[in-house]
């Protein structure tokens, strides 16, 4: 049993079409704009000074908030306006699916108690896997990671779902990894389909579809994992005078080569809304 979202859970059960999902999903999405945007509508900052922030962002993994006081973009009063604007148009999935009549108010509630159910025991045997492998506490923090930097690099949330095996690993054919040497040698992949690679290209980039080809998803793929791997350098490698040096992303390895080795090496599964992905935490030999 694997962890779902809410909207993957009603679909697999039937009880929503994927049309209907697709319709909640841009709807939840447009209810829910970066904190940025709703300053740049109501005319609190230009588009390059949310820029800016947002760059900051990817590199101090700060919120925006904090980074906007700090630069004097914004004062306290205003950014808890904008705080207190988007908790006001935040939707959730399952309200914008009875709005729109996918389903009715009693069997969504009858739904969120299966799925909540199903949910607590997903995450307990994730937990329990994760926590019992050599990687572990790797593992842990490199989900915990991505659950922070995905919203803020791809406005889409992220979730582990499953431990995979290299016999899982077969389906997913796009991948980008990045091997950090130094005092403990780390490597890092994240892989994909292409539809979720393409898809996490435009959501980086903020570019439409058709301007996203086969090169420049992959492209962004290691972009991705170049991110997590600074990060993880500075927050997850032990700071012990040692000089870490990550080498260029590779995209060559198949990421059930990479996953070969149980003992050495994690794959976790990521369900985010524009696809999922497959992480790996690995040592190597």
């Amino acid at each position: 049993m694997a962890a779902k979202f809410l909207g993957q859970f009603l679909l697999e059960r039937g009880v929503i079409t994927a049309p209907q999902l697709l319709a909640a999903i841009e709807a939840q999405r447009a209810s829910n704009p970066l904190l940025g945007e709703i300053a740049v509508r109501e005319g609190w900052l230009d588009e390059a000074q949310a820029r800016r922030i947002h760059q900051r962002q990817r590199v101090e993994d700060r919120r925006f908030g904090d980074l906007a006081l700090e630069m004097g973009l914004l004062d306290p009063e205003r950014l808890d306006a904008l705080l207190q604007l988007q908790k006001a148009g935040r939707r959730m999935i399952g309200q914008l699916l009875v709005e729109q009549g996918a389903l009715d108010a009693a069997r969504l509630e009858a739904e969120l108690a299966l799925h909540r159910a199903g949910q607590d025991q997903a995450r307990h045997v994730l937990d329990v896997l994760v926590a019992n492998h050599p990687l572990g506490a790797l593992a842990t923090s490199a989900i915990a990671l991505c659950a922070r930097l995905f919203p803020r690099m791809l406005g889409s949330q992220c979730q582990a779902t499953a431990v995979l095996g290299p016999e899982d690993l077969g389906i997913w054919s796009c991948v980008a990894h990045v091997r950090v040497e130094g005092g403990q040698r780390l490597d890092i992949a994240l892989a994909s389909n292409l539809p979720t690679a393409r898809a996490l290209t435009c959501a980086l980039l903020d570019i439409a579809p058709s301007r996203c080809d086969d090169a420049l998803a992959l492209d962004a793929l290691g972009e991705t994992v170049n991110v997590l791997m600074g990060y993880a350098v500075r927050d997850i490698l032990p700071d012990d005078d040692a000089s870490y040096r990550p080498l260029p992303p590779g995209f060559t390895v198949p990421i059930a080569s990479l996953a070969a080795d149980r003992q050495r090496s994690i794959a976790v599964q990521l369900d985010t809304q524009l696809g999922s992905l497959v992480l790996l935490v690995g040592r190597p030999a």
